[in-house]
């Protein structure tokens, strides 16, 4: 199953060689029968194979997660993209992705839970099945094979079979218990479907990837995972150029997203005065969308990373601090010790300077963090309030934000999709002004906490979904 393969995309046909050149213009996505089959670790050991046969492999995740697109782009090299036809519209999602792609030989697609789970039983935005059809990108289905022999095939011919929109092109099984258990698997999933069988992975305790409260560990914190052997192992039991074979051409055009910068609002341009964006980045805030950095910069902002846990003092000239979601829960004690970056940021504030803080940022701003065990830890004291972790859940799923008055983020009536997704909760120490309210599931609920230029709020908003507020952030 390791045979060289080349294929001559433009005549749409395959040959065999003993080299195997660079590819252009190809996708596949990688889908699951549902939640925890695997699906990462294969689109991981996917993208380090193909990387070995020389090729530029472009990453992408279904949905809002921030954890997967840290190890795709620390295994690929390229920054991975979130693809969510529910937080943006299905313009701005193939725009997206034909921006990303027109430099790279192949797209693999991380999905999201189950191929077709979505927004709701009666709404597939945000659903694997919804890029596949919106891209027209193959599907290679991971299935959990543990316990299983022929009826492997009802569950293949089920999924492949729902949707004739989508193409089920091939199917990978996991968690095999070896050779012979496959022989089991492959001739049922060729006699019942039309599904191509493309091999099977065995269940090792080495390729799984640790997870905690928010999900997987981050690329940065992780202990190494041997990527490498990943791919190598993957091209031992998976035929690697068959599925190469059943991956799509890639056909997308449409207009470049965000180039154009005129609000919504008013249809005026935006001043592109040239602002720096302080943007930490750090084990403790590590979650942001791409999209977000680089509307900020079209708007005029200069990205200047720092480290809350490491650095003395915010980059000189800051204009605007953003600090994003992550884990400060777990770096609360090195966070409350770097006493002079909070006086830093403090400052900042009392000066009039900008402050955009989302989820983990929203736990920073505040008083006290109170972690796990109980412990507080003093933070920053923009706010009157503090976060408590919980063992529960708080919040998860999509959300519509909505101001209900004039913010750091533009004028009263702004519209932003996110996600929300924490175990913390708020508690108010004093009064606290908000200035929007989250709308999900079947209720709507304060955010947007504002103090001077300080907006801090538990959603994560992503600024393709209303690009105006990357400008209005610049001020």
């Amino acid at each position: 199953m390791t045979r060289a393969t080349r294929i001559d995309f433009d005549a749409g046909k395959t040959r065999r060689s003993n080299s195997l050149t660079k590819r252009t213009g190809r996708s596949i996505l990688v889908a699951g029968t549902h939640s925890g089959v695997g699906k990462t670790t294969i689109a991981l050991a996917l993208m380090a194979a193909l990387r070995q046969r020389s090729l530029v492999v472009q990453p992408f995740k279904v949905g809002p997660d921030f954890i997967d697109p840290g190890h795709h782009t620390a295994s690929c090299g390229r920054v991975s993209r979130n693809l969510d036809t529910w937080m943006l519209d299905e313009d701005t999602v193939r725009s997206t992705f034909a921006l990303a792609t027109a430099d790279a030989d192949i797209a693999v697609i991380e999905g999201v839970m189950g191929l077709f789970d979505g927004r709701s039983a009666n709404d597939p935005r945000g659903s694997t099945a919804h890029i596949a059809k919106l891209l027209g990108a193959p599907v290679v289905l991971v299935v959990d094979a543990g316990g299983m022999a022929a009826s492997v095939a009802a569950v293949v011919k089920g999924f492949s079979e729902l949707d004739p929109e989508i193409h089920v092109a091939g199917a990978i099984c996991n968690r095999v218990a070896g050779a012979k258990h496959y022989e089991y698997l492959e001739p049922a999933i060729r006699r019942h479907t039309k599904v191509v069988p493309l091999g099977w992975l065995p269940r090792r305790e080495e390729w799984r990837i640790p997870e905690r409260h928010l999900g997987l560990v981050t690329a940065q914190d992780a202990p190494p995972v041997q990527v490498e052997a990943l791919g190598r192992a993957l091209g031992e039991s998976v035929d690697l150029d068959r599925l190469l074979e059943l991956s799509g051409p890639l056909s997308l055009t449409g207009a470049v997203w965000g180039q154009s910068l005129r609000s919504p609002e008013t249809g005026r341009s935006f001043n592109r005065t040239r602002r720096r964006v302080a943007v930490a980045r750090d084990a403790a805030f590590c979650f942001y969308y791409p999209e977000n950095l680089e509307l900020l910069e079209r708007a005029g902002g200069e990205i200047v990373p720092f480290s809350p846990l490491t650095d003395s003092s915010l980059p000189a000239g800051t204009d605007v601090a953003y600090l994003g979601g992550g884990y400060p829960e777990l770096h609360a004690a090195t966070l409350a010790a770097n006493d002079a970056m909070r006086q830093s940021l403090r400052a900042f504030h009392a000066k009039g300077g900008t402050i955009y803080a989302e989820c983990g940022g929203l736990m920073y701003a505040c008083r006290e963090l109170v972690d796990a065990s109980g412990r507080g830890f003093p933070m920053l004291d923009l706010l009157p309030a503090r976060t408590i972790m919980q063992s529960r859940r708080a919040a998860l799923g999509y959300v519509t934000l909505r101001t209900l008055r004039p913010s750091p983020l533009g004028p009263a009536g702004i519209v932003v999709r996110g996600h929300e997704f924490h175990y913390s909760r708020l508690e108010l120490l004093e009064s606290l002004e908000h200035v929007a309210e989250l709308e999900g599931g079947r209720d709507s609920r304060p955010d947007g906490f504002v103090s001077g230029r300080l907006w801090a709020g538990y959603a994560h908003l992503h600024f393709g979904s209303n690009p105006a507020v990357a400008a209005a952030l610049l001020g």
